[in-house]
């Protein structure tokens, strides 16, 4: 026999258990940089605390594994079940989004605990069972839940951390100057073009059916939209100006005195934006970030230009791979291999609703992805906060229109006659 090309079911078990670990690791090392009274602050509704994240990664291999497939598993806290649900209506009572920074208890140690222990039972879930199709899937899933929760863990750390009156920085290292951006575009001619995922691999119940759809002659800026081209659109009165805006984003910007992107403040004539590196002078070639949709396609009417369709930028992004600059984490993930195609999610006009034939993952993680398909907009092309080997050009994100303390930016469109 031979054995180099012998594969048995425990060698593949326990690569499943060394991923585990190693995501389960990271989102650990994530919150080394901060201090524990980070860990329970919650400034704002879309915001969660550091706590809360750790809590509720653990609960979804608690809940969705070792209570549903080890008969003899005794819960670290049978409360922990209500409170780190996110929003499972099927699994019961959970607490409110907005709710979840009033709670001092568990204390961060304990949450630590609890994810020591439910890591410890999972290990033995993997080492003493032989995984069915099912169990497997639920903890790839898993994994890629709590990556998903890594980079929400950046976006809401440096919210918080931006929130204080005393200087903060999450890191300590200086960003070096942004290279200039490469302009010009790409263009794409009309026809069907296969669109969702279609290969092997994870891939959310979102991103599928793979299926065919027709697109017109359009093209696509090779460079993302960067702070210096913001800035002019702000100097020429652009956020007092209705005409470039949607009636409701108007309405935003006015309720909300909206005058600058989030993180932007202009000091002593001089503006800076604050970074996970702290506050520093705004990086006229750095790209832009923290965008909304509506400011994102004010600017883009500003232009007289679109944004991309979420299928236009798919195409792009499968088929025109290039260099683009760096956000203010890159030097947080030195060896992300989707640097290449952009440091921000890139806002499309798309509306976020199911593709044809459609269907949802079955069983417990039925309400995943489909009940959130009403009221948002899809972002494409991942950021330098998304973990590496969790990014595919098919994923697709998305938020709220007002939404903008994630990692947004925008790439601008065109139609060709």
């Amino acid at each position: 026999m031979n054995h180099a090309l012998t594969l048995t079911a425990d060698n593949m078990q326990q690569q499943l258990l060394h991923q585990y670990q190693m995501v389960r690791s990271k989102s650990l090392e994530i919150c080394s940089a901060i201090e524990t009274e980070d860990y329970t602050v919650q400034p704002m509704a879309d915001v969660s605390p550091p706590k809360w994240h750790l809590g509720h990664t653990t609960w979804f291999f608690e809940e969705l594994l070792l209570v549903r497939f080890c008969p003899d598993y005794s819960r670290f806290n049978t409360q922990y079940s209500s409170l780190f649900n996110s929003y499972y209506k099927a699994l019961g009572a959970h607490t409110l989004q907005a709710d979840r920074g009033n709670l001092s208890r568990p204390m961060v140690n304990q949450v630590i605990e609890y994810r020591r222990y439910v890591d410890a039972n999972l290990a033995k879930l993997i080492n003493e069972h032989v995984l069915t199709d099912e169990m497997k899937s639920l903890i790839e899933t898993g994994l890629h839940h709590e990556q998903q929760h890594q980079e929400l863990l950046y976006m809401d750390i440096k919210f918080i951390l931006a929130s204080n009156v005393v200087d903060t920085q999450y890191a300590v290292q200086t960003l070096p100057p942004a290279p200039e951006p490469i302009h010009g575009w790409s263009g794409f001619t009309q026809g069907l073009y296969q669109i969702g995922h279609d290969a092997a691999g994870f891939a959310y119940d979102n991103e599928k059916p793979a299926h065919q759809h027709y697109l017109y002659p359009f093209a696509i800026s090779h460079a993302l939209v960067t702070n210096g081209e913001f800035l002019a659109f702000i100097e020429d009165g652009g956020y007092a100006k209705p005409e470039y805006w949607l009636s409701q984003g108007w309405d935003w910007v006015s309720q909300h005195r909206i005058q600058q992107p989030l993180y932007w403040s202009c000091l002593d004539g001089e503006w800076h934006e604050y970074t996970l590196h702290g506050l520093i002078p705004l990086g006229l070639n750095r790209p832009l970030v923290h965008i909304s949709y509506f400011e994102a396609n004010a600017f883009a009417n500003w232009n007289k230009l679109r944004l991309p369709t979420e299928q236009e930028l798919e195409v792009f992004l499968n088929q025109a791979p290039l260099a683009i600059g760096f956000s203010d984490t890159a030097l947080l993930h030195p060896n992300n291999t989707h640097n290449v195609y952009g440091e921000v999610w890139c806002w499309t006009s798309s509306q976020y609703s199911a593709y044809p034939r459609f269907k949802a993952f079955d069983g417990i993680l039925n309400e995943y992805n489909g009940k959130f398909m009403c009221n948002q907009f899809v972002l494409r092309g991942g950021c330098v906060a998304t973990p590496d080997q969790h990014y595919r050009h098919s994923y697709r994100n998305f938020y709220q229109p007002q939404q903008r303390w994630m990692f947004s930016g925008i790439r601008l469109a065109k139609d060709i006659v």
